[in-house]
């Protein structure tokens, strides 16, 4: 009989983790950022990204290193043209020279499916580049159809939940008026050239901000009664699903309806500064943990319930030289040496960063080692 409890255990633990990397490699990306001194090689992080099973990364770049590092994966990438190119990109012959330059010689081997051209860009102050945008995301749309590229990859741009006026309820949501003159035609562009519009969503923003009336079980998908749409009546049990349907409000008032909205963006920092209210590992756990599983089920908002969210998690590693509060450094799922921040079911399967074959058996005996403690525990408490 207790051989028999042990076993069944041990299928359930694996379960757990089972369906945790069943999300990382459906639904849900992450974010690589490289804002640090301190991160490992892109062929380590290769490596690490190959034991979770995670398919889909996200870049702010187009490293060349990274790219290689990932020839003949099953990852696909996004990779971002930044801001201080755009005004460049407006030229057409820039525009296809780039292309040809970071996209182009790694596609044989490298899946790369959508550049993004710059990043929250509306909600910044230059207004010189905002009337860059649109242009250089045409030129660079333009080059990929003339070298045949195209189909398989599109082209798209990163916004920050700030360019929504209103979003709540989400029936009633709204673009900011100014932006309107920028977001019209980049709605026409994205519905002729079938790519997404893409969100960057922290809900933890919006509860720092206002804690004492926004409730934290609502913003890291904990049970709550959840907030009504009265237009709809549709209930909202999570702040992220009301903030991607209040996208798909705006975009509808602006004459469009087939347009996905995918979330470029999300996550929750683990430690912030004293003013930065549940930036803590165990938000972050939940938020993160909670995300993941709600990804695996397939479900999506309530005003688009047979759409599946689509999540890129920021973000990989923490980032030790980003500017700006503590919370800025500490969204990462991982600290550089490969070790998770918190747990969300993944440490334990997670191989160390040795690729000695004497480093190779390690993991594995580690594995088994956590497995029969973990197992150990369910079985004597």
């Amino acid at each position: 009989m207790a051989i028999l409890n042990f076993f069944k255990a041990l299928l359930l633990l694996l379960s757990f983790s089972d369906l945790l990397l069943t999300a990382l490699s459906t639904g849900v990306g992450i974010n690589y950022g490289q804002i640090a001194n301190n991160l490992p090689t892109p062929s380590r992080v290769a490596y690490l990204l190959r034991s979770l099973n995670i398919s889909r990364v996200k870049l702010y770049d187009a490293d060349p290193n990274v790219l290689n590092a990932f020839s003949n994966s099953n990852v696909d990438f996004v990779i971002g043209l930044g801001n201080e190119y755009l005004q460049r990109m407006n030229d057409p012959y820039q525009a296809q020279s780039w292309v040809q330059q970071h996209v182009q010689p790694y596609l044989s081997q490298t899946r790369i499916t959508c550049i993004t051209v710059g990043n929250e860009v509306l909600t910044g102050n230059d207004t010189q580049l905002k009337s860059y945008l649109l242009p250089a995301m045409q030129n660079v749309n333009n080059a990929l159809v003339n070298l045949g590229l195209s189909k398989e990859v599109f082209v798209t741009t990163a916004h920050s939940i700030g360019i929504l006026a209103n979003s709540f309820p989400p029936s009633s949501g709204a673009f900011r008026p100014d932006l309107a003159e920028y977001l019209q035609p980049m709605l026409n562009f994205h519905a002729q050239a079938n790519s997404p519009f893409l969100i960057n969503a922290y809900p933890f923003f919006a509860y720092k901000d206002n804690p004492r009336q926004i409730s934290l079980e609502y913003v890291l998908f904990q049970p709550n009664p959840g907030l009504p749409d009265p237009v709809t009546n549709l209930n909202y049990d999570n702040m992220l699903y009301a903030q991607i349907d209040a996208v798909y409000s705006a975009i509808k008032a602006m004459g469009h309806t087939d347009i996905p909205v995918k979330i470029s963006e999300t996550g929750w920092p683990s430690k912030g500064d004293p003013n930065e209210v549940g930036a803590t590992p165990e938000n972050a756990a939940l938020y993160n943990g909670n995300l993941l599983r709600r990804i695996q089920e397939n479900e999506g908002t309530p005003a688009k319930p047979s759409v599946p969210i689509d999540v890129y998690v920021f973000a990989l590693f923490n980032e030790d030289l980003k500017p700006g509060p503590a919370s800025e450094r500490n969204y990462g799922l991982y600290y550089p040496d490969g070790t998770p921040v918190y747990d969300i079911g993944l440490q334990g399967f997670l191989p160390h960063m040795d690729y000695s074959s004497s480093g190779q058996k390690k993991n594995v005996i580690s594995i088994f080692a956590l497995l029969l403690l973990s197992v150990a525990y369910l079985l004597f408490t």
